[in-house]
């Protein structure tokens, strides 16, 4: 049998970059989307290099409707197949809803829900022809639980919970899975990083005391790691987890549990 499958959209950098390689480690060959073309294809070139997989690194805007049914017709050209879809392309802004602005909550839709959309759309096309396939959203512990300063982010990531669902139940009859990983905070990730000045100002505290109040939130006491998050990936995109569709799995270390 061929390889399978992998495309990690928002796959370049941060928690992407490190789906996109542990799916390299897994076997499948990886397509990596990403805003950032130049470190799409740096990041395709390096997983090529270290694990003897075929790899493709595209430019592509998740928002834009063109440019991803190009990007899954070049998949489909290329491999003429695709087994798992992860999609990790994320925005947040996070301020006070008085001074929320239009254009932040307008980007945060686009590229959390409408790209997600645009994305498990392009790639259940081939995977309903094939009658297999796993379509993973990476969501967040605030798609389960609202989220003080963050009305946009929280909104979309929920609304992706919906779309989850209502995926699975789509395509279950076709053998396709969808399941949505909420994890808790990334603490080193640059996201979470470039939150910290809000989060200060939101708790009253100084910026160095942030990730400690963060820490002290979770039962397990550590903040979720790219790898805690990879673990879930790939077991959810196995065949172990084959009777398992339309879940929102939390890996928070105890902090969400329902």
């Amino acid at each position: 049998m061929p390889n399978k499958v992998a495309v990690i959209a928002g796959g370049g950098q941060n928690l992407g970059e490190a789906l996109s390689h542990r799916m390299g480690k897994e076997g499948y060959h990886v397509v990596i989307g990403d805003i950032q073309g130049e470190q799409a294809k740096r990041v395709a070139e390096e997983i090529k290099k270290t694990y003897g997989v075929e790899t493709m690194g595209i430019a592509v805007d998740f928002t834009n409707e063109s440019n991803v049914v190009e990007f899954f017709y070049r998949i489909k050209e290329e491999f003429d197949r695709l087994d798992l879809l992860v999609y990790n392309a994320g925005a947040a802004k996070s301020t006070k809803i008085t001074n929320f602005e239009l254009k932040d909550w307008e980007l945060m839709m686009k590229v959390n829900l409408t790209g997600y959309f645009l994305c498990a759309r392009e790639a259940s096309k081939i995977m309903v022809e094939q009658g297999t396939g796993s379509i993973i959203q990476i969501n967040s512990k605030s798609g389960k639980v609202g989220s003080k300063h963050n009305a946009g982010y929280s909104s979309t990531k929920f609304g992706g919970v919906g779309l989850t669902q209502s995926l699975a139940l789509d395509l279950a009859e076709h053998g396709v899975r969808v399941n949505s990983i909420m994890p808790g905070n990334l603490l080193k990730s640059p996201m979470f990083q470039s939150l910290i000045p809000s989060y200060a100002k939101k708790l009253g505290i100084s910026e160095n005391e942030v990730e400690q109040v963060y820490i002290d939130k979770v039962p397990m006491k550590r903040g979720c790691t790219y790898e805690d998050v990879a673990n879930a990936v790939v077991f959810y995109s196995s065949d172990q987890a084959s009777y398992m569709t339309g879940q929102s799995i939390n890996v928070t270390g105890g902090q969400v549990m329902h």
